[in-house]
């Protein structure tokens, strides 16, 4: 007599039979997949208005001011993270609000930080007492104005802009607070010919 098949168990199994398949309706394919797309859509919405609200934003320039470095209706990004880990240097572009109105943005260029000593004669600034080297305002965009010394005061910053003789800025408005600057100018988007880092 010879022994029927078994399973690993020892049982007895009885022969199996070929699987029949199974037909799933074309609707009910779909709706996974649909399920998967719209996660990942709602997935990445999420994390895109997580970097516009908290560290990046698009800005767009308005005016001349910063010439040849930004030009007018020029697309940014600005990083609204980053002076919460590093200090606001000397030569960066940051955006603030305007100390005369605070509904408004500006954007200039940081000369001096506090406790530094400001003057400009003739055009040329000084910091406590050396000429500035700045090799991003062009001779046509210079001018003549002269501002009087004047020492920074704490958590305030001295800004300028790079189009000096088309530039409403420190010399005007005078240092600028902290807590008035929201970002630093990081990238340009716009025009293609302007993309990449700005300095």
């Amino acid at each position: 007599m010879s022994e029927s098949p078994t399973t690993e168990s020892g049982s007895n199994q009885a022969p199996l039979s070929p699987p029949v398949p199974t037909v799933v309706p074309a609707g009910l394919r779909l709706r996974p997949a649909l399920g998967v797309w719209l996660r990942d859509l709602i997935v990445s919405l999420a994390i895109s208005a997580f970097i516009i609200v908290f560290i990046y934003q698009p800005v767009k320039v308005e005016g001349t001011s910063m010439m040849p470095s930004l030009e007018d209706q020029e697309r940014i990004f600005v990083n609204k993270f980053v002076y919460r880990l590093e200090p606001i240097s000397r030569g960066d572009i940051v955006v603030f609000r305007y100390p005369r109105d605070p509904s408004k943005s500006y954007i200039k260029r940081v000369v001096g930080a506090e406790g530094d000593r400001i003057r400009i004669d003739g055009g040329q600034v000084y910091v406590n007492g050396e000429p500035l080297d700045e090799d991003y305002v062009p001779p046509a965009y210079a001018d003549n104005r002269s501002y009087p010394e004047t020492v920074v005061a704490p958590h305030c910053y001295f800004v300028l802009g790079d189009h000096r003789s088309m530039s409403n800025d420190s010399r005007d408005f005078g240092p600028v607070n902290q807590s008035y600057i929201y970002g630093k100018a990081v990238f340009g988007y716009w025009p293609m010919d302007k993309l990449g880092r700005v300095r």
